[in-house]
């Protein structure tokens, strides 16, 4: 079975749970939505996509490329997944629904929040800010989930 990940990222939590998940999957292909030439989906069986929230919202690119390629993408074995620090499973729900076309979600596969990273080397400064001030947080904190990506994983196997 042929993988494609497609992750839509602006710091890199997104790329390094594409990386991941790829790394579990075996021979599978990872690009960024926003960077890399997206091969054509008619040479993979399997496709996942992933992207970084911010404020609730995926990241545009990957937006795009979904309202563009819903129909192709129904025919795939397909999986969704999102990264953030928001890991309360009470929003996840929430985040899919807004967030992906209607049409996707019966058809996933396998669909997740796989965790974040914050890295305030990275941040700007308004998002240190709400770190600090909202989450509590003003150093490094890794949150993706091994456990979770590894469920997933096995989902998109099954």
């Amino acid at each position: 079975m042929q993988t494609l990940i497609l992750y839509a990222s602006k710091y890199g939590a997104a790329r390094e749970i594409a990386e991941r998940i790829a790394q579990k999957m075996g021979d599978a292909k990872t690009c960024d939505l926003n960077q890399d030439d997206i091969p054509g989906l008619n040479l993979f069986d399997c496709v996942i996509i992933g992207s970084s929230l911010r404020a609730g919202f995926v990241r545009k690119e990957a937006k795009v490329f979904l309202s563009h390629n819903a129909d192709k993408l129904r025919g795939k074995k397909l999986g969704l997944f999102l990264c953030g620090m928001d890991t309360d499973k009470n929003n996840e729900e929430k985040y899919f629904n807004t967030n992906f076309p209607p049409e996707l979600l019966p058809a996933a596969k396998a669909k997740s929040h796989l965790g974040g990273i914050f890295d305030p080397q990275k941040a700007g400064a308004m998002e240190c800010f709400i770190m600090k001030k909202i989450l509590k947080q003003s150093g490094y904190v890794d949150r993706i989930s091994d456990d979770r990506i590894s469920q997933f994983v096995e989902a998109m196997k099954a």
